[in-house]
């Protein structure tokens, strides 16, 4: 039996009920890869940190290329999926991600830090042509009630990939790159395996969803006499789009930073390779407070629920900037527990009531996520200027302002 979901447009679903579940089910596949990809980054950084002397801001161009993606690609990202379908647009993402991963093995031979920047961008551009289609997809098969609990639930996948990127950067990059004297060259050179192995992961995923059948969603136009209502003349879209850009560049600069500030001795003094372990449960707490937030939200408010993460994750935060050893430690990585529902919650919460709008409010919040590029690499100057510790303050900022969203800034007009 054919369904019908309004999501803005008229939305169209070519299948049965029976089919959403399939169809959700190989989509988890896709929030797993790139969030496998996103947190290989934060192994990433302190390698490349290493190979080429940078300074913490200079190594947070690595942020700045792969979530400035977000920003020029969304656009345009957002057209291709219009013209292609959700599933060739999924297929296109992956192809284009895979492309991005080998061409680590130029800028690894040539010893560039620019050509890497390139092809981070090259990743994530595919990256971001999976969340323009998949995310919304994800929103529309099924009762726009539960849309946020159900896009918990596969960001749930998205966190697992995240869990376990810093074991596979471990053992393939950080503990090869230690484990003996090597030259420029050979450390460059760590990175090969690990990315050509991801190129082969994507591009095996892009042959498998080419012949999946899924069900298949065609938007309309809403045959409405009225002009259709801009999504940026909506309150809760504006704000929302805010929350997404901190909550991202609050994430994504912590995690970035997780190795060097464990390796401090004030802390845990751990060497990389260890410290990168750690990083397992920053992304593993996000994991599972996805699952329990998504349970969770079927019976509390989702403002309400993103106001109290957020305030815990503030407070985990300053403890870890006010304390040292085991506390500041452990402090930090918990901020991972409380950031799990944030970036499903809001982007659902500033979708909702925009009727033909969404899709454009969803290129919007696609475009927030910039905030991954902009906000580390000011964090990054912080550190460089007042020193690691105090740094933090920036992502307190950022959790200060979910909280007002969660309990005024999502209310609709």
């Amino acid at each position: 039996m054919a369904s019908s979901i309004n999501t803005g447009a008229t939305v169209q679903v070519a299948a049965t009920e029976g089919k959403y579940g399939f169809a959700l089910t190989s989509l988890t596949s896709l929030f797993f890869m790139w969030g496998f990809i996103t947190c290989l980054n934060d192994i990433l950084i302190p390698h490349l940190k290493g190979v080429f002397s940078l300074n913490y801001t200079q190594a947070m161009l690595i942020q700045f290329c792969f979530f400035g993606a977000y920003f020029l690609v969304s656009v345009p990202a957002g057209q291709l999926v219009k013209k292609l379908g959700y599933q060739r647009g999924i297929v296109t993402g992956l192809v284009v991600a895979a492309i991005g991963c080998l061409l680590f093995y130029p800028a690894a031979a040539a010893i560039s830090y620019g050509l890497f920047l390139g092809a981070l961008f090259v990743l994530a551009s595919g990256i971001t042509v999976l969340q323009v289609a998949a995310n919304p997809y994800v929103t529309a098969l099924g009762n726009p009630e539960t849309a946020s609990s159900r896009l918990t639930l596969t960001q749930a996948f998205n966190s697992l990939g995240t869990t376990v990127a810093p074991f596979f950067g471990a053992v393939l990059i950080l503990s090869v790159a230690s484990g003996a004297a090597l030259d420029a060259q050979a450390e460059a050179d760590v990175v090969k395996l690990p990315y050509l192995l991801l190129a082969g992961m994507l591009g095996l995923l892009a042959l498998v969803f080419s012949k999946l059948s899924l069900p298949v969603i065609h938007s309309q136009e809403d045959a409405v006499a009225e002009p259709v209502r801009s999504a940026l003349s909506y309150r809760h879209l504006v704000l929302g789009a805010v929350a997404i850009f901190v909550y991202v560049g609050g994430e994504v600069a912590i995690g970035s930073l997780l190795v060097n500030f464990l390796g401090d001795d004030k802390v845990a003094g751990l060497a990389e390779a260890d410290a990168a372990h750690y990083i397992a449960y920053y992304w593993g707490g996000a994991m599972v407070g996805r699952f329990i937030g998504s349970a969770v939200m079927q019976k509390v408010a989702a403002g309400k629920v993103l106001a109290f993460n957020a305030l815990m994750a503030a407070a985990l935060v300053m403890v870890a900037m006010g304390s040292e050893g085991q506390l500041a430690m452990w402090s930090i990585l918990a901020v991972g527990l409380f950031n799990s529902i944030m970036f499903p919650t809001i982007f659902s919460l500033a979708l909702r009531d925009l009727g033909p709008a969404t899709s454009q409010g969803s290129g919007v919040l696609c475009l927030a996520i910039v905030g991954g590029a902009i906000i580390p690499l000011f964090q990054g100057m912080l550190a460089d200027g007042v020193g690691l510790h105090l740094s933090f303050v920036l992502p307190v900022l950022c959790y200060g302002y979910i909280l007002f969203y969660g309990l005024r800034g999502s209310r609709l007009d």
